[in-house]
């Protein structure tokens, strides 16, 4: 058994190479198939939880948008969010019947806000790279439309850049076959992995989001500008929208917003939280982005 924790963290370490066993892989072991079987209890007693992070337009200040993030409320931890347990949903594959639960329940209360605020761009929901492999991804998106009555073009699915790029031509069809049931498409974490742009140009998605990381050190650190900028310079290039995530300081939205970053999201207007925090004012919010006035 030991042997085994050894051998299973060397692959996860990019095989060809070896581990010693230590008492933490017997712990990491234990905490993994503890997650595991709260995971399924979770989904059999409606324990999973969405909070719902707003979008806002760099130039008007609306809220554009939200985006849904999948919350365990167990009932001895709390509220566990997702850097705890989504490793673990991918490995065993229990991310299926979550991604299926997340995206049944965002469309449902995207359909309400519509029937009860109005105008409402979007939803976005990601898709992980194990969701995004599955054979029945598009039926299950196509069958969750019909049953909760959203438009497609209310829903936004976000795909990260390294689940794209594990088999570009493969990707392409599932996205093609996507974009025709009239969804929109987004690369998250754009920047963080190793895109091809031949491939990023053929791909049917209409926005990128900034990954966190890049915004997190702006206006500061010249390297982050230098991405940050030439990012946005070739999404625009592209006719792909921009959403910049993890925007916390004036400092950052005046940056951003300088460089032409069409949508912001983070902790400076909202923290992600329940629907029914989210509807009595932030759907209908202005936000100041003035700030962006500053120089930079």
């Amino acid at each position: 058994m030991n042997a085994d924790s050894a051998m299973y963290l060397a692959k996860e370490r990019g095989k060809n190479n070896y581990q010693f066993y230590t008492l933490a892989m017997t712990e990491r072991s234990l905490e993994r198939m503890t997650i595991e079987r709260g995971l399924r209890h979770a989904l059999a007693h409606d324990e999973l939880r969405l909070h719902y992070q707003p979008q806002i337009d760099s130039g008007s200040g609306r809220v554009v948008g939200v985006e849904a993030l999948v919350r365990w409320q167990h009932p001895e931890w709390g509220l566990v969010y997702p850097d705890r347990f989504i490793s673990v949903a991918e490995e065993t594959g229990l991310i299926v019947p979550i991604g299926a639960w997340v995206l049944r329940t965002a469309c449902q209360q995207a359909k309400a806000w519509l029937e009860t605020h109005g105008p409402f761009n979007c939803v976005a929901v990601n898709v992980s790279p194990r969701q995004f492999m599955e054979t029945n991804l598009l039926q299950t998106i196509n069958q969750t439309l019909a049953e909760t009555g959203l438009p497609p073009g209310a829903l936004e699915l976000e795909i990260t850049e390294s689940a794209v790029m594990q088999d570009p031509e493969n990707t392409l069809q599932v996205l093609h076959q996507l974009q025709q049931l009239g969804v929109r498409l987004s690369i998250d974490d754009f920047g963080t992995g190793y895109s091809s742009l031949t491939y990023l140009r053929r791909f049917p998605v209409q926005s990128v989001k900034i990954d966190r990381s890049f915004v997190i050190d702006l206006p500061d650190d010249e390297g982050s500008k230098t991405l940050v900028r030439a990012i946005i310079a070739l999404a625009h290039e592209l006719k792909l929208f921009v959403v910049a995530e993890g925007v916390e300081t004036a400092a950052q939205l005046s940056f951003l917003k300088s460089q032409q970053c069409d949508s912001l999201q983070g902790y400076m207007f909202s923290k992600p939280v329940d629907a029914e925090l989210l509807k009595p004012g932030l759907m209908s919010a202005e936000f100041d982005t003035s700030a962006s006035n500053q120089p930079i």
